[in-house]
């Protein structure tokens, strides 16, 4: 079957289960200029393993593509799953095509599964080529390609191995952001990491009394011991935090994780 034919299956169920209040909900949630059909992760997630042919790198990456091109937010919330459900076959030569729908994303919703699940697995299966990649994402003048490079590293973190000394590179680099998602970025991964090496986030704070956001230090205690978090979080607030700028409408807050 054509890619264009799979795109059309997928979004036709996603349409059979269209929920126009729903839909309403979540566009004003996210301020969405996307079409929302209503449909739920779980059941969009349900649609895309359903679906068969995908067995091929070009396959995946065709229907992907096909998914995502109209303005239509289920579609490429599927899109985002395939790309997740089948990750294995993807290379590092993908990253460009994952950059693309990250730039083009414009939420937190399309953008951190793209970053952890697809980008991420591509990072932990060509640590060199997709290093220098998640490198550049690191540096670029777009907000959501420097937060899919620390969200990128958060796997393998958050069970105990992984590349810290990337991440605090990269963090390093951006403790002067006044960018909200960022800031969060850098306290969420720091968060996941002291689940399994406390004492790693702790010395990494200490090094860095009041450089590291308030936002992103109350995000990265959260895992520590209740003891040590005071005082961590009483020397962040010594330094006035930056700004944060005004939300627009790629900027809605997620929920907390």
């Amino acid at each position: 079957m054509a890619a264009d034919d799979i795109a059309a299956q997928i979004e036709q169920r996603l349409r059979e289960q269209a929920d126009p209040a729903r839909a309403a909900q979540e566009r004003t949630y996210l301020k969405s200029p996307l079409e929302h059909i209503g449909v739920t992760v779980p059941v969009t997630r349900r649609i895309v393993r359903d679906v068969p042919g995908i067995a091929e790198r070009p396959d995946l990456v065709a229907v992907a593509g096909e998914l995502w091109t109209p303005p239509v937010y289920e579609r490429r919330l599927a899109a985002v799953e395939l790309l997740g459900l089948h990750r294995d076959l993807l290379t590092a030569e993908d990253l460009e095509f994952v950059e693309t729908l990250l730039r083009q994303a414009r939420t937190w919703a399309l953008v951190d599964h793209l970053a952890e699940w697809v980008a991420g697995d591509i990072a932990e299966r060509f640590p060199v080529s997709a290093g220098a990649v998640l490198d550049a994402w690191s540096v670029d003048p777009d907000f959501w390609l420097r937060r899919s490079a620390l969200l990128a590293l958060l796997g393998p973190l958050r069970r105990g191995d992984g590349d810290f000394e990337r991440f605090s590179g990269y963090a390093d680099g951006m403790l002067g952001e006044r960018e909200f998602f960022v800031r969060k970025a850098i306290g969420w991964v720091l968060r996941e990491t002291g689940k399994k090496r406390p004492d790693r986030v702790r010395d990494w704070l200490a090094a860095r009394p009041g450089k590291v956001p308030v936002l992103a230090v109350r995000e990265a205690v959260k895992s520590l011991p209740p003891a040590e978090r005071q005082p961590l979080v009483e020397a962040a607030a010594r330094v006035r935090a930056p700004a944060a700028t005004s939300v627009r409408a790629d900027r809605t807050p997620p929920p907390p994780r």
